[in-house]
């Protein structure tokens, strides 16, 4: 899974390199065999984030990309579109949106969503169903679980303290807002399936099998 997900952050113009951050050996020794690039980070990281910053304060680079290692159908084109607001100036961070489908994941509590201002800034995330109800479209929107950072806020964000509403929601990015941040969400027409259960697995593996050899990256 980590091998589908590194090839296809590789395939990304312009991306130097792509690090898989871990503090499991299983996964470096993984990362080897195929030729990645892994590093060895803390154990007591209390989010992704935090491991992510680790990593980035050893790199030179301008932007830090987070994608999450469980997500082997990430389509290459949603990083270059995370990644498109950090060219303008005073964007400090940026993710991603994509419109609901259907009732069942406006009320899902498992599928964060998040509305925005005119300008595509987030105003909010949460796991509850928001806004309220769906406007006379039907447009409510999915948060995608992509990040995209300049890396000085990166390492600023990572050493803020936890705030009330993202330990209610239990959503990182929440800290951001709390602290008075800006999070450009430009919305794509890409989804991603997270592979948190079993179920999960075999959804995606029946899917990879669908792709044309050429795709199944």
């Amino acid at each position: 899974m980590i091998e589908h997900v590194y090839r296809r952050a590789a395939a990304v113009a312009g991306i130097a390199d792509v690090i898989v951050a871990t503090d499991d050996t299983r996964i470096v020794e993984a990362v080897t065999r195929f030729g990645g690039h892994a590093v060895m980070t803390d154990a007591d990281h209390r989010t992704g984030t935090d491991r992510i910053a680790e990593v980035a304060r050893t790199l030179t680079c301008d932007i830090v990309v987070n994608v999450q290692g469980d997500e082997p159908l990430i389509e290459p084109g949603m990083i270059a579109q995370v990644i498109a607001p950090l060219r303008v100036a005073g964007v400090p961070m940026a993710t991603l949106r994509r419109r609901i489908a259907g009732e069942h994941e406006h009320a899902s509590p498992h599928v964060v969503k998040v509305v925005v201002d005119r300008e595509d800034n987030a105003l909010y995330f949460s796991r509850s169903p928001i806004p309220a109800r769906r406007d006379a479209a039907g447009v409510a929107f999915k948060h995608i679980g992509l990040y995209a950072y300049r890396r000085e806020f990166l390492l600023e964000f990572a050493a803020l303290p936890q705030t009330p509403l993202e330990i209610a929601e239990s959503l990182e990015q929440l800290r951001a807002l709390e602290h008075g941040f800006r999070i450009r969400t430009p919305e794509t027409v890409y989804d991603s399936i997270g592979v948190d259960t079993p179920a999960d697995l075999d959804r995606v593996r029946r899917q990879l099998r669908e792709l044309p050899s050429e795709a199944r990256t």
